[in-house]
């Protein structure tokens, strides 16, 4: 099942709804026939009866939208929190000249850098060094804590594409990373919500991401350093996982900043990452508008 946030064109408030992804057409979730929340924090929050009344939405009369007359908002708009596992592909951390770590490296995202599919990439008047990480993307679905990684699985409630756009001039002299990761306009999350009935096998997917059409990244989830569900058991012991944080899990070698010159991102570029089973995430990128203030 595809979930989606989405809003509608014949909506004068443009309100986000919930939605389940068929065939060319989304099913509307907040339908009185259905009666699901619109945003996604509470859809999921909701628990296993709302992914039971989302599975069988599509059979029944709930408003159906052709998905080209919908806009799709990123899966969930304002995560609670959006966090990011930096160098855990082995290739990539090769390509970096870094040593292969022995623990995992946390970093956030700020939840204001987080857009929708197709919505553009800023380049910051602050730095050109703007650099593009194709990767897969895991919801949390209920609040949790102290989950073991052999129960990981219990608690996610699927599977996404995020582009961790970093700046790097300004990743590198923070020792959390958190300023280089957290641009506004820097967290393009999508296209949908994949759940797990859909992927036997997160760590074995295939993962490219091009820049217009030059393909930058052509790698698997299978070079992981940490899996998924290592990842879960590594953050809920420090803190609450809550529904609708978003995880990054890492990107594979051919960043921009690997070249020689690196290959930064400019105005007037494309970066489409393509994850097997999950789907396409496409953003154009643009210069970052003057400030409206003095």
């Amino acid at each position: 099942m595809r979930l989606v946030s989405f809003v509608s064109g014949d909506d004068p408030h443009q309100v986000p709804r919930t939605g389940v992804v068929e065939g060319d057409e989304v099913v509307d979730l907040t339908d009185p026939v259905v009666g699901l929340p619109g945003d996604m924090v509470d859809f999921l929050a909701a628990g296993p009866w709302a992914i039971e009344q989302a599975g069988a939405a599509p059979s029944s009369k709930a408003a159906r939208y052709a998905r080209s007359t919908v806009t799709l908002l990123a899966p969930v708009p304002r995560p609670p929190k959006v966090m990011g596992l930096g160098m855990n592909y082995g290739a990539h951390v090769a390509e970096m000249g870094r040593p292969r770590p022995e623990n995992q490296v946390w970093f956030n995202k700020q939840r204001t850098c987080v857009i929708a599919p197709s919505e553009p990439i800023e380049i910051p008047r602050a730095s050109p060094q703007v650099d593009y990480e194709g990767e897969l993307a895991f919801v949390i679905g209920r609040r949790c804590r102290h989950v073991a990684a052999a129960d990981a699985p219990s608690v996610v409630a699927g599977f996404s594409i995020m582009n961790d756009v970093s700046v790097r001039d300004w990743q590198w002299r923070s020792p959390t990373w958190t300023m280089g990761k957290s641009f506004d306009t820097h967290g393009p999350l999508g296209p949908w919500l994949v759940t797990p009935d859909e992927i036997d096998d997160p760590h074995r997917l295939r993962l490219r991401t091009w820049v217009n059409d030059e393909l930058r990244q052509d790698s698997s989830t299978d070079d992981m350093i940490f899996t998924c569900w290592q990842m879960v058991e590594e953050l809920s012991t420090v803190f609450t996982l809550e529904p609708g944080d978003v995880v990054s899990t890492g990107t594979p070698a051919g960043v921009g900043a690997s070249f020689d010159p690196p290959k930064w991102l400019v105005a007037g570029d494309s970066v489409r990452i393509e994850l097997e089973g999950v789907g396409v995430l496409e953003n154009p990128v643009i210069d970052e508008a003057p400030s409206p203030h003095p």
